[in-house]
């Protein structure tokens, strides 16, 4: 594609060389720049892309973007190479990356769901429901991308970058691919990561506090209005009418094609009549104008809200009662409230919780229907944010029956420093607790304590199959380790 085409629409730029060359890529990482390819030096909070221009021209670039003030070496730029100017080099790269790949999402049906909680596991019911209907689904989302019931590979994000979503949606398109179910998260969405995209619907599941930090949001005000940018740039959206922020938001875009759903508050789709137990939900819902009795193998009130966010979107794109009923029923989510089978009949759910609210959301629900004891096996993250250790564990020591404090991911921290900062929580608290710094030697004290009747929580790892200790990930998958200690 000629380069003027591939900068086309972008305002604001300034240019010096051939804009007739031919380029056959673009990138935003210098590592994977080839022959003939544009590279985009993007500003990043850990790394600037303008300090690899040298490396990306060695590497065969033959034009380069860069950011307005920002400053670059003459020698690194030789004079063959076209240098374009941009005022943003994020909101340029989402245009360029749209253009070269000829606008994919206009031949796809996208479907965009944003949220503190409760992205994945709605995604999952969604394609898991068009795919009953006879549809060829891809997913883009935190577990990982898939086109067709083909994995790509765990997701570096929950939300790629502009480049690498548009080149997705362009091989979702060349495999007939008619709908794209797809987590936006907030970072996406302030970082202009799918601009360009045409979103046909967009989900809110609920908002609470999270992300707010130096490299993310500087303020709650700022984590939400990042979200609801989703629903300005999606044609219909559905939001949910039993949370206080999120419930406002028809208020706020009165012009907008806005639908709820809910449990306790007025909604255009309600679920009545719940019963949860420690293996599945189920609710009555009015589908086509019948009330139709459905369930689903993920249990907790959570659940709930998820199948009606899903069967909004699935009915919105012509799904019917029976096969949204089926659906439900069989979809699983790699590490979002997973049951794991095993010899002993023990009920174990692995759960992807890692912050406060997720970790009080999966303990809450669990407790409200577990006949004997909650078991609570979890940890923290290395080299993220230290405040929440004492909150998680005096949330988790308040409500499971008995916690075990343990390692998740350490990264380049001493892991039984990380799980003393957790304890100081736990200590605040009348709940039975112990320490031990080993994951594997945690689940085992875990099962060997449970009965029948008991829950075992193991939260924060969820669908990911390794640790990260002293900055190399090993292979680590709580499923096997479950199936070894039993």
């Amino acid at each position: 594609m000629e380069l003027k085409s591939v900068i086309s629409g972008i305002e604001g730029l300034k240019a010096r060389g051939d804009l007739s060359i031919d380029i056959q890529g673009i990138e935003s990482d210098s590592r994977k720049i080839t022959k003939n390819s544009l590279f985009i030096a993007i500003v990043g909070f850990e790394t600037d892309g303008h300090k690899y221009i040298k490396q990306a021209i060695e590497n065969g670039a033959t034009a380069i973007m860069i950011e307005e003030g920002s400053k670059i070496k003459r020698e690194d730029v030789t004079d063959d190479v076209t240098i374009i100017m941009a005022p943003d080099t994020r909101i340029a790269a989402a245009k360029v990356a749209c253009n070269f790949y000829k606008n994919p999402s206009k031949n796809l049906k996208v479907v965009g769901v944003t949220g503190t909680k409760g992205k994945t596991t709605t995604t999952f019911m969604i394609k898991s429901i068009l795919e009953a209907q006879g549809k060829k689904v891809g997913l883009i989302g935190t577990v990982a991308n898939y086109i067709g019931s083909k994995n790509l590979g765990e997701s570096s994000r929950t939300t790629p970058d502009a480049l690498e979503i548009q080149k997705l949606f362009s091989q979702m398109v060349e495999e007939n691919i008619e709908c794209v179910v797809m987590e936006v998260s907030s970072q996406a969405l302030k970082l202009h990561r799918v601009d360009g995209i045409d979103f046909d619907i967009g989900v809110f599941t609920n908002f609470s506090e999270d992300h707010i930090s130096a490299n993310e949001h500087p303020d709650i005000e700022d984590y939400f209005n990042s979200k609801l940018k989703l629903m300005q740039i999606s044609k219909t959206s559905f939001i949910n009418a039993d949370d206080f922020r999120v419930s406002k938001i028809k208020k706020l875009l009165p012009d907008k094609d806005i639908n709820s759903y809910g449990i306790d508050n007025e909604a255009n789709l309600l679920a009545k009549d719940i019963t949860i137990t420690n293996s599945s939900v189920d609710f009555k819902v009015k589908i086509d104008g019948k009330n139709e009795r459905v369930k689903t193998g993920i249990p907790g009130r959570f659940s709930v809200y998820n199948s009606l966010a899903a069967i909004c979107v699935a009915t919105k794109l012509g799904a019917n009662a029976e096969q949204i009923k089926e659906a439900l029923l069989n979809v699983r989510v790699p590490g979002r409230s997973e049951l794991v089978d095993n010899k002993k009949g023990l009920t174990i759910m692995i759960d992807y919780a890692h912050s406060p609210e997720s970790l009080q959301s999966i303990l809450s629900a669990v407790k409200s229907y577990t006949r004997g004891k909650v078991i609570s096996v979890f940890g923290c993250g290395g080299d993220r944010d230290k405040a929440k250790r004492p909150i998680m564990g005096q949330i988790s020591a308040n409500i499971a029956d008995f916690t075990i404090i343990t390692s998740d991911n350490p990264r380049t921290e001493d892991p039984q420093t990380i799980v003393d900062e957790i304890e100081v929580g736990a200590k605040k608290s009348k709940g039975k607790y112990i320490t031990i710094v080993d994951r594997t030697e945690a689940i085992k004290y875990a099962i060997n304590m449970a009965t029948k009747n008991d829950m075992i929580v193991l939260a924060g790892k969820g669908h990911e199959t390794y640790q990260e200790i002293n900055g190399v990930k090993k292979h680590y998958d709580e499923r096997e380790i479950i199936k070894e200690v039993i």
